[in-house]
């Protein structure tokens, strides 16, 4: 009966899956603290009714991060385990350790956990603060680790109090270049929008990709050649034609041929929507799409 959602994916050497997943358990006193107007107080009214019933408040246990593995490509999965959560799942390190970006136990920042077995146990490795504290939070971390061994984590901003058209929400990045024992000082990218979703291409490059909640609202991807510097001028724009800001969490894969295919969610009813801003009505649900894109022979 829980709010599961924002499910990850981590690939293993063997071919199996891991799929990391959180189980929020709200209370009435988290709805009372939604701002005004972001759903339909008969709705909330529903909610807070459903979450101090017998059977929600039996599901205590149910909450958290849990992990769970399949071997058959996804048709069947084992009982779910105690785990990290991570947004887009995480990644085998080339020592074998599997390690896992995190966001939701902390909140305002993000931390690392590294284990030898999906079934755990799994120790913290390290934890990505935000050097603004006061005004600025990560989260929705993205990893990846480079030929060259490195390990990249990109992370979303979010301002204090909560804006998402803030100037300040450019994506920020840490790296670790001896296995995830020390890490590079957070910093911030000429990179604005969230959340990231990093991926190696083949040649040795690093993409990111990312919605952009401010107009012209859409999708973006960028191009780097050592996944840590990166270029505004070398931003491309997969979709700039969204009618408002309920977007992104995008995500890519890299075909054959130097493409590469993005997915993401937006509308592309553009003519029949209204403003994003509180719930509706005439607002339609927007829409899983995807984008195949060349990736540029240089940059």
């Amino acid at each position: 009966p829980l709010d599961e959602r924002e499910s990850g994916l981590t690939v293993l050497s063997d071919g199996s899956l891991l799929a990391h997943v959180w189980a929020t358990m709200h209370t009435p006193s988290s709805y009372a603290a939604m701002g005004e107007g972001a759903y339909y107080p008969a709705t909330v009214v529903d909610w807070v009714e459903q979450v101090q019933t017998d059977a929600y408040l039996s599901a205590a246990d149910q909450s958290g991060g849990f992990v769970l593995r399949s071997t058959d490509g996804g048709v069947t999965w084992s009982d779910p385990i105690p785990g990290p959560d991570t947004i887009h799942g995480g990644i085998e390190l080339t020592d074998g350790r599997i390690m896992v970006a995190s966001y939701r136990t902390t909140r305002d920042y993000v931390t690392l956990s590294v284990a030898d077995s999906w079934k755990g146990p799994w120790t913290q490795a390290a934890e990505i603060r935000s050097p603004q504290p006061d005004s600025l939070r990560f989260g929705e971390p993205s990893i990846v680790q480079l030929r060259s061994g490195r390990i990249v984590v990109m992370m979303r901003t979010t301002t204090k109090p909560y804006n998402d058209s803030d100037e300040r929400c450019f994506l920020w990045e840490t790296f670790s270049d001896d296995g995830g024992r020390t890490w590079q000082e957070p910093f911030q990218t000429p990179l604005w929008g969230f959340p990231p979703h990093l991926i190696s291409l083949s040649d040795g490059r690093v993409v990111v990709a990312y919605g952009h909640r401010r107009p012209p609202y859409g999708q973006r991807v960028a191009v780097s050649s050592d996944g840590v510097s990166w270029s505004v001028d070398d931003e491309i724009v997969l979709r700039d034609d969204a009618p408002n800001k309920d977007l992104g969490y995008p995500a890519s894969v890299e075909l054959p041929g130097g493409k590469v295919l993005t997915v993401y969610y937006q509308s592309h009813r553009s003519d029949t929507l209204r403003p994003a801003e509180g719930p509706p009505p005439g607002r339609h649900k927007p829409d899983i799409l995807a984008s195949i894109w060349t990736v540029p022979e240089e940059l």
